[in-house]
């Protein structure tokens, strides 16, 4: 993304559209300032709830979301002074590019079909304070819609040109295309994975000029020309709940599940580690008398185990170190993908984290042309504090039986995401919060859309 058109959005460049018909310009600054904290701006008040209660907060009829979805939060339990999760929902309008138009002049084309319409909704969970957060849910949509536009003479082909102009230069250029499988679908995708790369950046450089740090997972649905776009840097998740299956839009991107990426990148660029932690992964953390024992070990090209003689340099930290929630990339993060951490290195260490983390998402695609969407499908889409607790069959059990019973209520998506929020944050007995007896509930931040299938708008 250039500086230029960075500087122009703060300026109070483009409007966007917003739930409600309401535009909403970026405000102006002459000069960068730190995010303002903030909760999503669809939400019903300004003001955080108070904290003792986490009392659950959500959308109400008075500022409907697109296609009706549903919302709702829950602040953490103490873990930080704020809120750290933040969500965004907006229509997207696409430009139709004329040549030899200058983009200003562009913001005066107002006939509709200057336009394809998508639909947006994305939660960030911030980690390191909420700034990262709160910047990427500035901006994400903008660098999509951008990199949309940018390939929008492609993405209306049924088969991409090899030449974005049209032109052909090799008269096997159609074939070749062909040859490799090259669909209007990809190149959405692709404007997807590059809207990713370039709001990190926007990141890294607001957050430098504002002395600021952190960073977020990304978990973004895009709704365009008939298919939903699922794109996920991080360990939120989304699902499909149909009426008789469960199909996962999204994987977890953690320092155990993308262990043989990391120790690659350690094996290739070894310096990156500065001589203070070992590539390969133990069951455990090894101790001096394991020196000159074979013990079980994994590197980079492994799936499966190994047994390692165990030199003094293997008793080193390793780069993936801890199980489950407790994995931790060099000792500092659970998540390998996400947005910003630009200036973050490993405590009393040079070591800088970025290296290892990508930001480019993982993006799944659920046409519906090729699905029977019935009226109760949804897609639910949340931050980690749920699905801590609760597994992908209780929630869709939980979707299923409240939808079921609360057919005739126009209100029910959002009062869905408000329940999934309540069971996952559970009830507080004594100084626990509790989801029974015997299991204790998230104490994480907790952000959950519900996102009707049934309910789509059929003008994109």
């Amino acid at each position: 993304m250039s500086v230029e058109w960075l500087r122009r959005l703060r300026r109070g460049g483009p409007a966007e559209q917003r739930p409600g018909g309401a535009q909403e310009s970026v405000p102006r600054s002459p000069q960068p300032n730190p995010p303002l904290y903030r909760r999503p701006k669809f939400l019903r008040g300004g003001e955080e709830s108070p904290r003792g209660g986490r009392a659950v907060r959500g959308t109400g009829p008075e500022r409907p979301l697109p296609w009706s979805s549903g919302y709702a939060e829950v602040i953490n339990a103490e873990k930080s002074e704020f809120n750290e999760d933040q969500a965004a929902c907006c229509q997207i309008s696409v430009r139709r590019r004329e040549p030899g138009l200058e983009e200003d002049q562009e913001w005066l084309i107002l006939c509709s079909t200057q336009f394809l319409t998508g639909y947006y909704w994305a939660l960030f969970d911030g980690h390191g304070g909420p700034e990262a957060a709160i910047i990427a849910s500035n901006y994400l949509h903008y660098c999509i819609k951008q990199k949309l536009e940018e390939v929008v003479g492609a993405i209306t082909e049924a088969h991409p040109p090899m030449h974005l102009s049209g032109r052909c230069v090799c008269d096997s250029d159609p074939q070749f295309v062909e040859e490799k499988h090259v669909h209007a679908e990809d190149v959405v995708v692709g404007a997807l994975e590059n809207a990713f790369q370039e709001c990190d950046e926007v990141i890294g450089q607001e957050m430098e000029a504002t002395n600021q740090t952190g960073g977020c997972t990304a978990l973004a649905t895009l709704y365009f020309q008939g298919k939903l776009y699922v794109a996920n840097a991080g360990d939120s998740r989304a699902i499909l709940v149909l009426k008789d299956t469960i199909v996962p839009m999204s994987s977890e991107f953690t320092p155990e599940t993308e262990r043989q990426r990391l120790q690659h990148l350690a094996f290739l660029f070894p310096k990156l580690l500065d001589g203070e932690f070992t590539r390969f992964e133990f069951p455990r953390r090894l101790k001096g008398d394991d020196v000159g024992q074979k013990v079980l070990y994994r590197d980079y090209f492994m799936e499966g185990w190994g047994y390692k003689l165990v030199e003094k340099a293997d008793l080193k930290y390793p780069l993936v170190h801890g199980h489950g929630k407790q994995a931790r990339l060099l000792g500092t993060l659970s998540v390998s993908r996400g947005l910003g951490d630009h200036q973050l290195k490993v405590i009393d260490t040079n070591i800088e984290v970025k290296p290892f983390l990508s930001c480019i998402p993982k993006v799944n695609v659920f046409d519906f042309a090729l699905n029977d969407v019935k009226e109760n499908d949804v897609l639910i889409m949340a931050t980690d504090g749920l699905w801590d607790v609760l597994c992908n069959e209780e929630v869709a059990h939980m979707a299923r039986s409240f939808l079921a019973e609360n057919r005739t209520n126009p209100h029910r998506f959002s009062e869905l995401a408000k329940s999934l929020v309540c069971r996952a944050r559970g009830k507080k007995r004594g100084h626990q919060w509790m989801l029974d007896e015997s299991q204790e509930a998230s104490y994480d931040d907790i952000s959950v859309f519900v996102i009707p299938l049934h309910n789509r708008s059929e003008d994109c």
